[in-house]
């Protein structure tokens, strides 16, 4: 298999384009975004943060959403072309490998799973029945009732199994709750079982129990899998509900209908039925047992205390058939050194990754991701160049990784966070960035989880300085802070949040920011037409690199390190790096 840090004519191809894609681009004035002095940080750095220039973001936006690199898929040669291409940049800049092998890749091995929808049948069969004229037989339609991945990466799975409904599938210690008991009070066997869970978690209103509105990472269908496979389980069946999803059936269906990739050796990727159900399916699964009622009025007594699992008289039998391919893809790693060894190091990340070409669709099928997220990774490139070029450098070492696979479910920076560059412990910030549009200015800012560390009175104090105000997360049911590359490294206990943009931008009101991103996640968000735009205002990604600029070398000067809040969900697994 080819290792992505091979000698390649791809480096020279991009190198060759980057320099045309600038001078090819308009001129915007580059505003002085740190004009006013902030405490802590020494006159160097903030001339190093001035000169972060929204041009050279937009020549990074340009080349990587070029057709050329075929919508940069994991796996594909135009992932391997942006790969190339930001490794180029670094070695340009001065930054330091810190991959594998003295290279800047740090190569993830992964494999694709697609299910073959016309060879793969499913349907449930009750066990109590005895009728014997088939209407113990429930048959599942593909793609209209059921959908599915076997995560095992094999070619077939014939599956005949026992279901078991456990509710939300939760068992969390912190808020006494635990879904997999039995009405024995004790926990049930799950080992070659298909269980039944309710998508999202306990309905509350109290921020102490499940923090209330916010959805945790309790609520979220990546891990009613992994808590399921942790405890023996062949499948899990996920009860769909469009408002306990917050996205109807077709979101589902859709994101089931092309690969899903997975990491090689993952013990976590053990199921061999990832299902999604219809509700209307489900209700005929619930309704075999009497006292759950209807599955809404399930739905309901699962959401109490005292509820308890209980299995099913029902059969779950499958048989599965996948195409699997197998590939490497690579985390593309650089360096800047601090002036004092060990100590509190920062890392920036971005994915450069995206849907690459879908062939099945006419006309324009490559699926370039300018905004999605050529921004992220032309706001770290330049950043990267910023702090590598400063007269000073920074007190401790920064890292700055663009990552591999986040469409596929942030499997590069999950890689990421199980092999760091250096040990969790010495890592005391991520800032992550991802898909901020080039509309202008911003003026206010999203970072949903910088509240949870005990860096956020200083996150707030440099927020206002940079005349950005810190709204809140309008929507914190969807669980967003779950859904990008900093809760992989939050996984692993580093301290991580995203630098997003708010609605209110330089000129206009929060209306008119509001209607630009619903406009773009209408038209362009995850389509063809996510493309770059000459027109594009570069000079607010420009005030964004400077903000994390700022914050990464404040962070890189405190004396102690930065951690989570006592009782934040991620504490326990900081505690555990820090013991190693």
């Amino acid at each position: 298999m080819k290792r992505i840090y091979a000698a390649s004519s791809l480096a020279v191809v991009a190198l060759a384009l980057a320099p045309a894609c600038s001078q090819q681009v308009s001129k915007s004035a580059v505003p002085a975004a740190v004009a006013v002095e902030i405490p802590g940080l020494p006159a160097d750095p903030r001339v190093a943060a001035d000169s972060i220039d929204p041009e050279k973001i937009r020549a990074h936006v340009r080349f990587l959403s070029l057709d050329l690199l075929e919508g940069r898929g994991p796996g594909t040669r135009g992932g391997e072309l942006a790969a190339q291409y930001i490794a180029a940049q670094f070695a340009l800049d001065g930054l330091e490998p810190a991959g594998d092998d003295g290279t800047y890749f740090q190569h993830v091995p992964l494999y694709a799973v697609h299910t073959i929808e016309d060879k793969t049948q499913a349907r449930f069969e009750l066990t109590n029945s005895t009728s014997g004229d088939g209407s113990d037989t429930i048959s599942l339609v593909y793609g209209s009732d059921i959908v599915l991945k076997d995560q095992t990466g094999q070619a077939s799975a014939d599956i005949d199994a026992p279901i078991v409904f456990v509710g939300y599938g939760i068992d969390a210690p912190v808020y006494k709750w635990n879904d997999y008991v039995g009405a024995d009070g004790k926990e049930i066997d799950l080992s070659g079982k298909i269980v039944l869970v309710i998508v999202n978690e306990p309905p509350s209103d109290d921020p102490a129990f499940f923090k209330g509105a916010a959805l945790t990472y309790y609520g979220r269908w990546t891990y009613k899998y992994e808590e399921a496979a942790r405890r023996g389980a062949v499948g899990v069946l996920i009860i769909h509900r469009t408002d306990l999803a917050s996205y109807p059936w077709a979101v589902v269906r859709n994101s089931q209908a092309t690969e899903k990739s997975y990491l090689e050796g993952d013990p976590a990727a053990s199921l061999r039925a990832a299902a999604w159900i219809q509700h209307d399916v489900a209700q005929k699964l619930i309704a075999t047992v009497p006292e759950l009622g209807d599955v809404d009025h399930a739905i309901d007594l699962a959401g109490q205390r005292g509820f308890h699992s209980v299995e099913l008289p029902v059969r779950f039998h499958a048989h599965i058939e996948s195409a699997v391919r197998r590939y490497v893809s690579a985390n593309v790693v650089g360096r800047v050194r601090g002036t004092e060894p060990g100590g509190n190091r920062v890392m920036f990340t971005a994915h450069y990754d995206h849907l690459g070409i879908d062939p099945n669709v006419k006309g324009d099928n490559i699926y370039n991701g300018a905004a999605d997220n050529g921004t992220g990774c032309g706001i770290i490139l330049e950043m990267a160049r910023a702090i590598a070029q400063s007269k000073v450098r920074p007190p401790h070492d920064m890292y700055f990784a663009s990552v591999t696979a986040e469409e596929q479910g942030l499997l590069g920076s999950q890689y990421l966070g199980m092999h760091p560059p250096v040990p969790a412990k010495d890592i005391m910030l991520d800032l992550n960035y991802d898909m901020l549009l080039p509309i202008g200015i911003p003026r206010s800012v999203s970072l949903g989880g910088a509240e949870r560390i005990d860096f956020w009175p200083t996150v707030k104090r440099v927020a206002k300085m940079f005349d950005l105000q810190v709204l809140p997360d309008p929507t914190p049911s969807a669980g967003h802070y779950y859904r990008s590359d900093h809760f992989s490294l939050a996984r692993a206990g580093i301290p991580a949040f995203s630098i997003d943009q708010g609605t209110l931008f330089e000129g206009h009101n929060e209306a008119w920011g509001r209607a630009q991103f619903e406009d773009y996640v209408t038209h362009h968000y995850h389509q063809p037409s996510d493309e770059y735009h000459a027109d594009w205002d570069f000079r607010g990604n420009a005030k964004l690199a400077r903000f994390g600029f700022v914050l990464g070398w404040l962070a890189s000067e405190q004396a102690k390190p930065i951690e989570w809040l006592p009782g934040d969900e991620f504490e326990k697994s900081r505690k555990a790096s820090e013991a190693q």
